[in-house]
């Protein structure tokens, strides 16, 4: 999951069932976590004045149209989360809630965990790095790719990684971008052989995508029913489950072929 790190945050894809929470104290801290949507960042742009992506040691391409990666927004460990907010979460469609120890490690502090979110999302840019130049045909070290994003930790913005990596280098492969001019959002972890793996969060990510200008929102596959679920509309849900998969949607969509929908 992405996670906007200012204030520790993290992901809530279900809500419990209300009537279960009432054999709990009224006014009693419940051990949930409640989560809305986040914030969005282009990877093709800058972050905080810097460039979300550096390429050096071969010529890059300057690109149209965005390629947004997508957090959610969480209380933190130490928040109360009472019954009220709990009733309150599960009547809306911009709020979810999840049993708080399957969001964040179990006797942690809140600098653990954030150190802890940190470092995963170093890992997943450097293995985004990997599946690009690996799906680019290009050995390591060829090329020197520097990743930055401020504040953001988890693994769910590697998938968004190596498509601004790609389309930065070749765009769609025939001398245009690989988004196509358009505001492309979505989420997934990536492997270095470009698999591309579920996140949770879908929901919310996808009211933070459509809030933020964009038109079409790649999920992982086995997502697609949860993306569904609050889908805005005029957000196309586009499944993928590789980078290439990926890769090959875009360019279906900007040449009007064939694209898969959940």
């Amino acid at each position: 999951m992405a996670i906007r790190l200012s204030r520790p945050r993290a992901l809530a894809l279900c809500a419990l069932p209300v009537l279960a929470l009432f054999g709990t104290a009224a006014f009693a801290p419940l051990p949930f976590t409640v989560a809305q949507p986040g914030s969005t960042a282009d990877v093709l742009g800058d972050d905080k004045g810097k460039p979300v992506i550096t390429i050096k040691g071969t010529p890059t391409r300057t690109t149209d149209g965005e390629l947004r990666m997508t957090t959610i927004l969480a209380t933190a460990p130490t928040a109360d989360v009472g019954v009220a907010d709990v009733v309150d979460s599960w009547f809306r469609t911009d709020r979810a809630v999840m049993p708080r120890d399957s969001v964040y490690p179990t006797g942690g502090s809140e600098k653990e965990i954030e150190r802890h979110n940190l470092q995963d999302m170093e890992k997943s840019q450097n293995v985004a790095v990997d599946a690009a130049l690996e799906y680019l045909d290009r050995k390591p070290g060829s090329v020197d790719v520097t990743l930055h994003l401020a504040d953001v930790g988890g693994p769910s913005a590697g998938l968004f990684f190596s498509l601004g990596i790609i389309d930065k280098l070749v765009g769609n492969g025939s001398g245009g971008d690989l988004t196509g001019g358009r505001t492309v959002a979505g989420t997934g972890t990536i492997e270095a052989d470009g698999t591309v793996g579920a996140v949770g969060g879908v929901s919310l990510k996808t009211q933070a995508a459509h809030r933020d200008g964009a038109t079409v929102f790649l999920v992982p596959k086995a997502e697609c029913k949860q993306a569904k679920a609050e889908r805005p509309d005029g957000l196309r849900l586009i499944p993928v489950t590789t980078l290439s998969s990926a890769v090959s949607s875009l360019r279906a969509l900007d040449q009007g072929g064939k694209v898969p929908s959940c």
